[in-house]
């Protein structure tokens, strides 16, 4: 009798959110592949074909590459910004005594990497890039977390996401204050005029989420042509969804149901593929011991769990909040490891921090491996350091 394959396992992990981290993952490599390859000029080239149309009233005329980083990861903002909301409202920041520890330490863990980057870059081209290891990549993070599955406690889990998402929200605030170029107040006061509609609707209680769309990418429009980076009008427009803290699904959360597996599955990677096509040169390589790169490896790989693990210890000694339940410092320096996988938004900020192309690329190619290396050992020290709390309750 024929056995048929089982396709069950495949098909949970394909739904499962590791999927996500493996597809980036797996789009990083085949990036770097080919940037080193015949096909990095044809690639290239693809990257800078022009998309879109233009005349006197509209300009929508931009490259491959720029439809990517500033159109479709608008809508990766779109769904930061709704997890932030729904955090606030409902969850894990949802009131002081659950907010403090992980704002707190997401503070640290932005302002410790920021002032170690500024020390070995001060007085240089190159101190432009301090918001580079600020920023930690939510989807990888939690992706290499749940490999662990059952291993590690479910509050770190919880802290590491609730973290991520402050940790997120203060990217977006450096971005949107810092690397944003000259601001024109006349299509700043449209994308003012389209928030006044989404508040509207949000207060006439609109349910239907797409509907917020339509005012959504004109808004986007505007933001774009306003000076502030495009992708912040995806957290606006996230901003104005209705929630409610009941187990009903608001609109919101039905949208946010809805772009997860777009984003995550599509749009990351499309990222991090459009992104990280290196081709890497003996400069480059030179580059990680330069100021910039010691600057980003050494804000990510220490800056990041020294920055979250003294905010937390001094937060739990003054009860000013606790440390995530069955956890110990051990487990707050593997999460904050974790934290140190800065890539998307790191790679994000490297392309607004640098006019210099030969920076970007050495920027680029320090923060995936100091990413590399901050997702193993902070799996390596979570893994071993929850077997042996095991082993001690036997």
């Amino acid at each position: 009798m024929q056995k048929t394959i089982n396709l069950k396992a495949f098909k949970e992990f394909v739904q499962s959110s590791n999927f996500g981290g493996f597809l980036l993952f797996l789009c990083v490599i085949i990036s770097l592949i080919i940037a080193n390859s015949s096909l990095a000029d044809p690639l290239q080239n693809l990257l800078e074909t022009k998309l879109g149309f233009e005349n006197q009233a509209i300009h929508l005329n931009y490259s491959v590459s720029m439809w990517i980083n500033d159109g479709l990861m608008a809508i990766f903002f779109l769904l930061v910004g709704l997890e932030i909301k729904r955090e606030i409202i409902e969850g894990e920041l949802s009131s002081p005594k659950k907010a403090i520890l992980p704002i707190i330490a997401a503070i640290g863990g932005a302002v410790v990497p920021a002032f170690i980057y500024s020390f070995f870059n001060t007085g240089m081209e190159t101190v432009s890039g301090w918001g580079i290891p600020m920023a930690t990549d939510i989807a990888f993070a939690l992706a290499v977390i749940s490999l662990l599955d059952k291993r590690v406690p479910a509050s770190l889990k919880i802290f590491l996401a609730a973290l991520a998402i402050v940790d997120d929200l203060i990217a977006i605030l450096v971005i949107a204050i810092f690397y944003s170029s000259g601001i024109e107040l006349t299509y700043l006061a449209y994308a003012g005029i389209g928030m006044v509609v989404l508040i509207l609707m949000n207060r006439f209680n609109v349910k239907n989420p797409y509907l917020y769309l339509i005012p959504g990418i004109f808004i986007w429009y505007f933001v774009h042509h306003s000076g502030i980076h495009a992708t912040i009008a995806g957290v606006l427009v996230a901003m104005t969804l209705p929630t409610n803290d009941t187990n009903i699904a608001s609109p919101l959360e039905r949208l946010e149901h809805t772009l997860v597996k777009p984003v995550n599955f599509f749009i990351i990677p499309l990222f991090a593929f459009a992104n990280t096509n290196i081709t890497i040169h003996n400069e480059m390589i030179e580059g990680l011991t330069s100021p910039l790169g010691l600057g980003i490896s050494m804000g990510l790989i220490f800056g990041k769990p020294i920055g979250i693990v003294t905010t937390s210890f001094i937060c739990s000694k003054l009860g000013l909040g606790q440390l995530p339940a069955n956890s110990t410092i051990i487990h707050m320096v593997g999460l904050g490891l974790l934290a140190g996988i800065g890539f998307t938004m790191s790679i994000f900020i490297s392309m607004l921090s640098f006019s210099n192309q030969l920076l970007i690329e050495e920027a680029k190619l320090s923060i995936l491996i100091t990413s590399l290396i901050a997702g193993i050992l902070g799996y390596l020290i979570l893994k071993f350091s929850c077997k042996n709390s095991n082993t001690a309750d036997v």
